[in-house]
């Protein structure tokens, strides 16, 4: 059956274990799926969250909605441009004059690419190295979503701008400058977008999340609002306002000022999209490992795996054993460096040399792990599309 562990073994039955996999008819369901949830809004893909060219390509040309990728660094839009893609936008500010400098030069051959800033230094910065090469360059402001409630900071600690007063500055100084153009600006609501509020068993916690979600919700709304309409009293001709993520699509979309919505780890789908309330897409990309032991009769072990996703230290940044069902990690060994035992329940029936599927926590960092994907479709292999580390490319 589709998707299930006996399809993915007989596919995989003669590949080196670990590896790691997309499977494409999952992703060209999650990819239309996302499409419909931006409720008209254009998509601009977050490449952080993907980490493979082929795997871009595939989302940018299945629908006219996606259009432009928001990359993570300055080598990155480097890698990216020289590679044909177009209409990059930096989602972070950059600083190390000679990666600024290649980024403005593919400006001056007339690729379409944004710098981040979020206070007057990045824009002197990013003006002088501008003016040096005689190039005008957009750059977007970078405006802070997070909620203050008593005792709670709700959300990342990103942008020092969060309502008018403290852009506007900023954006003065942006107009007033020869060689910068006053490109977008972007609001990431991380609390709305990246925290889960459907965990299993944690009830109270979950109606806790919600109520400072829609609280938040209305706060950011207005704050962008707010942000777009001061910007264009003052003559600024934005191009884009960009909002959101996969998790918080729902509510970004309902924003009038906002043009697009950026979306990346709902293609893949990770563990941690399981703990969502409001939406479900499909486990496309994983990865598998060998057993190799079985110290008792319902005691698997593992080569490897012990792939943990960044964030605050927690269990919910373990990976999932995915298929078979019925396999749990252990509290005092989790996934292991290079071995990883697991607890097997039920009727599972595993040998030595089976492959134990395992899903991210989440998306993109699964492939700074492995040179391919195995790209499937339809019970085959049909390609293998290297990651960025598999074309020799390291950004963080």
């Amino acid at each position: 059956m589709l998707g299930s562990y006996e399809y993915y073994k007989q596919i995989f039955k003669d590949v080196p274990k670990p590896f790691a996999f997309v499977d494409l008819d999952l992703l060209d369901a999650n990819i239309k799926a996302i499409a419909q949830e931006a409720g008209g809004k254009k998509i601009r893909v977050a490449s952080k969250s993907i980490r493979c060219s082929d795997v871009l390509r595939r989302i940018l040309a299945t629908d006219p909605v996606y259009q432009g990728v928001m990359c993570y660094t300055a080598d990155e839009a480097v890698f990216l441009a020289r590679q044909g893609f177009d209409d990059l936008l930096l989602g972070y500010p950059q600083w190390h004059a000679e990666a600024l400098n290649d980024v403005i030069s593919l400006i001056g051959e007339g690729k379409t690419i944004t710098f981040m800033v979020d206070c007057i230094e990045h824009v002197e910065h990013i003006e002088r190295l501008a003016k040096a090469r005689q190039v005008i360059v957009p750059v977007c402001i970078d405006i802070d979503m997070s909620t203050d409630f008593p005792g709670l900071h709700f959300g990342v600690w990103r942008s020092p701008l969060s309502r008018w007063e403290q852009v506007r500055p900023v954006a003065e100084r942006i107009v007033g400058a020869s060689w910068l153009r006053l490109d977008g600006i972007m609001g990431y609501e991380a609390q709305i977008a990246g925290v889960g509020d459907n965990v299993p068993g944690q009830t109270v916690k979950n109606a806790l999340i919600r109520r400072l979600k829609k609280s938040s919700i209305r706060k950011a709304a207005l704050w962008r609002e707010e942000v777009a309409r001061e910007l264009e009293a003052m003559g600024a001709k934005l191009r884009f306002v960009n909002a959101g993520g996969t998790g918080s699509m729902d509510s970004s979309r309902a924003e009038a000022s906002v043009t697009e919505i950026t979306a990346g780890s709902g293609f893949y789908s990770p563990g941690l999209f399981d703990n969502y309330k409001s939406f479900h897409y499909k486990p496309a990309a994983g990865y598998a490992v060998e057993v190799v032991r079985r110290p008792q009769p319902n005691i698997v072990t593992c080569m490897g795996g012990g792939y943990t996703a960044s964030g605050p230290t927690g269990i919910d940044k373990r990976p999932k054993p995915y298929l078979p069902e019925g396999l749990e990690l252990f509290p005092l060994e989790g996934a292991g460096e290079v071995q990883t035992p697991l607890r097997v329940r039920g009727e599972v029936q595993l040998e030595l040399g089976d492959p134990v599927f395992f899903r991210h926590a989440k998306a993109g960092e699964l492939c700074e792990r492995f040179l391919s994907l195995y790209a499937v479709s339809q019970g085959s292999i049909v390609s293998a599309y290297p990651t960025y580390r598999g074309m020799g490319a390291c950004f963080l």
